[in-house]
């Protein structure tokens, strides 16, 4: 919150504090600078999603200079809350403003309907207008590779998925992970729990507490504290760090965390923006945008479980293999991917099957 600011912007400022929003930058002011907003989901410091987010965010920062100014505001409910926070954002002079979580779809396009000269930028919906854009990351990427570890390495041949909610994103990477784990391991089975939050250290220790008694030997999350690896490094099985490098909280448990980097998404937007070259789109982005990475693989890893990981990772990355590439059957026995097809990103962002081999249903 360090910014030489005009009177007006330093009031504008002290506003958005004793709302809940923190700003940041390095510097001082360039006359016109870009103002650009994020609202989280999470707090900064949960080491997951949001902390990426504003490591991202921080990026924006040290690129840009002083010739943008950024805002944003944590720990923001999906709801009424965030309609409200948006709508802030925008009666604050904000050009672009990024949202980061889904439940955030619908407040966010009323907002921008409101605000038709603000860009608006949604992560992992499916709503666009005329100045409102999606992004998410190919996260069942990385969940593939995660698969493929998780795999290798169980000895009970027993895995378990934390998972936080049951939309698109949530369940093909669920699928993703349990396709590549049966790729390398035909007798793996997976056990999946529903915790109903995205961030909530306690319940995802004691649901990774929980698989574990069930018999679990390898932990994945979709949720964004590290309490799960943990857990299982209390417990002296393996796990995977979500959305950011973990492994700081698992020496020994830690196989690898898949770590995402938002940086040239939001670093590409402002630079369409100052252009004038903006236009709705809806962006993926993954291991071949370098916005994905396999980061921290842990010396531990057998040399065999390393190779795979890396050959799947290449894989990915050139374009030579995709995971969701038929024939694939749902756990109904419904060929939902006839052989030869490949998922395109709008069938992707509607997937609400869990694959052949799953022994469970999805929550409604």
């Amino acid at each position: 919150m360090m910014k030489k600011q005009k009177t007006w912007q330093r009031w504008l400022a002290s506003a958005a504090v004793a709302v809940g929003m923190g700003v940041a930058a390095s510097g001082a002011v360039a006359e016109d600078p870009t103002k650009v907003g994020f609202v989280y989901i999470g707090p900064v410091g949960d080491y997951g999603w949001t902390y990426e987010h504003d490591r991202a965010r921080k990026k924006v920062d040290e690129y840009f200079g002083d010739d943008v100014e950024t805002t944003y505001v944590e720990k923001v409910p999906e709801g009424a809350d965030a309609e409200r926070v948006i709508r802030q954002l925008a009666q604050s002079g904000n050009d672009i403003i990024f949202t980061t979580s889904f439940g955030y779809m619908n407040p966010t396009e009323k907002v921008a309907k409101r605000f038709p000269k603000v860009i608006f930028e949604h992560a992992t919906g499916y709503k666009r207008g005329k100045n409102l854009s999606t992004y998410v990351l190919r996260t069942y990427e990385g969940r593939y590779v995660s698969g493929i570890a998780a795999g290798m390495m169980t000895k009970t041949n027993t895995i378990g998925y934390i998972a936080s909610f049951p939309i698109p994103e949530v369940i093909r990477d669920i699928d993703a992970v349990y396709m590549a784990a049966k790729s390398v391991n035909p007798d793996v089975k997976m056990k999946i729990m529903w915790v109903s939050t995205w961030y909530d250290p306690v319940k995802e220790s004691e649901a990774a507490n929980a698989l574990i008694d069930q018999g679990v030997d390898v932990l994945l999350q979709h949720t964004d504290s590290p309490a799960p690896l943990m857990a299982a490094e209390k417990r002296g099985v393996k796990g995977i760090g979500q959305a950011s490098d973990m492994s700081k909280f698992a020496p020994n448990a830690h196989m690898f965390s898949i770590q995402d980097d938002w940086s040239p998404h939001y670093i590409d937007v402002i630079k369409q923006y100052k252009a004038g070259t903006w236009k709705p789109q809806d962006f993926w982005g993954g291991f071949a945008e370098d916005m994905l990475v396999v980061a921290s693989v842990n010396d531990n890893l057998p040399a065999d479980v390393k190779a795979k990981v890396a050959e799947a990772e290449a894989a990915i990355k050139s374009g030579k293999f995709h995971p969701f590439t038929g024939p694939i059957k749902d756990n109904q026995g419904n060929v939902v991917v006839p052989a030869g097809h490949t998922l395109t990103d709008e069938e992707l962002a509607g997937v609400n099957w869990y694959v052949e081999g799953i022994d469970a249903t999805i929550p409604k």
